[in-house]
């Protein structure tokens, strides 16, 4: 990657520039962070399980025809993707209560929620992701109306999709979060999934156990994250076990 150009250098992903025009390289790094940083270790293979299996959902869903940055994976940590221009929010929907939303409104965590909730976070660190309004996303201009409207269409057939590929693997989804960008082509310009979806960005739950399945375990101390998203990726079938798997562990597919 020193050889390529560093277009911007997040907490767990780099954007690098791509061998061609409009194209960027997303390089997935094994960094794990909470509380806007303030607690960080290095977790051994979580870019590796994490690039995987976002390549494996954004797969999916460009073939259902939901617009996305991705193209192709590259190598085990890096992925093609189309430049977009990021809108400068975090979409969340959940689906179950737990995370800020217990805190908020004083629910028990792991109610079933009455419908689905969207809610909208400013992405700004210093301001620790303030969430806000359609009121406040149309009148600073984040994003205009019409924007709006495609971005919680777009998150609404994330979910309806999500939700039906985790149950199918024992996975209740929780909520999650995406972010999504503005993709110029010639004259047009429309609204497309970018960043990516994985277990950092997904509270994902063992249906019968509760177990948590992703960055809670990192948040709260639990341990055994890797070994957590692993087991997403064997359950979605991105990893086999091979012959000598009790002593070398399960083996990407390629």
């Amino acid at each position: 990657m020193n050889r390529r150009r560093k277009i911007y250098e997040g907490k767990a992903k780099d954007l690098y520039e791509g061998p061609e025009p409009g194209t960027l390289v997303q390089y997935f790094k094994d960094d794990a962070t909470a509380g806007d940083g303030a607690k960080h270790e290095i977790l051994d293979g979580k870019g590796v399980l994490n690039n995987r299996i976002s390549e494996f959902v954004f797969t999916k869903l460009n073939m259902l025809g939901i617009p996305t940055h991705f193209i192709r994976r590259i190598n085990m940590r890096e992925q093609l993707i189309k430049e977009v221009e990021i809108v400068p929010l975090e979409v969340v929907v959940r689906n179950v209560a737990a995370g800020s939303l217990v805190k908020r409104l004083g629910l028990e965590a792991g109610t079933q929620l009455p419908r689905s909730i969207i809610e909208f976070y400013y992405k700004d660190d210093a301001l620790h992701d303030p969430m806000v309004s359609e009121e406040h996303i149309t009148a600073f201009g984040w994003a205009t109306p019409p924007e709006l409207d495609d971005i919680m269409s777009l998150a609404v057939r994330v979910n309806d999709f999500l939700t039906g590929l985790f149950m199918g693997v024992g996975i209740q989804l929780v909520d999650f979060k995406i972010e999504v960008g503005r993709l110029y082509e010639g004259d047009t310009m429309r609204i497309v999934l970018a960043d990516e979806i994985s277990p950092d960005s997904c509270r994902l739950w063992d249906i019968k156990t509760r177990n948590k399945l992703d960055k809670d375990r990192f948040r709260q101390d639990l341990g055994g994250v890797v070994e957590a998203y692993r087991e997403v990726a064997q359950r979605l079938g991105i990893l086999v076990e091979n012959d000598n798997a009790l002593t070398t562990g399960p083996r990407l597919v390629q």
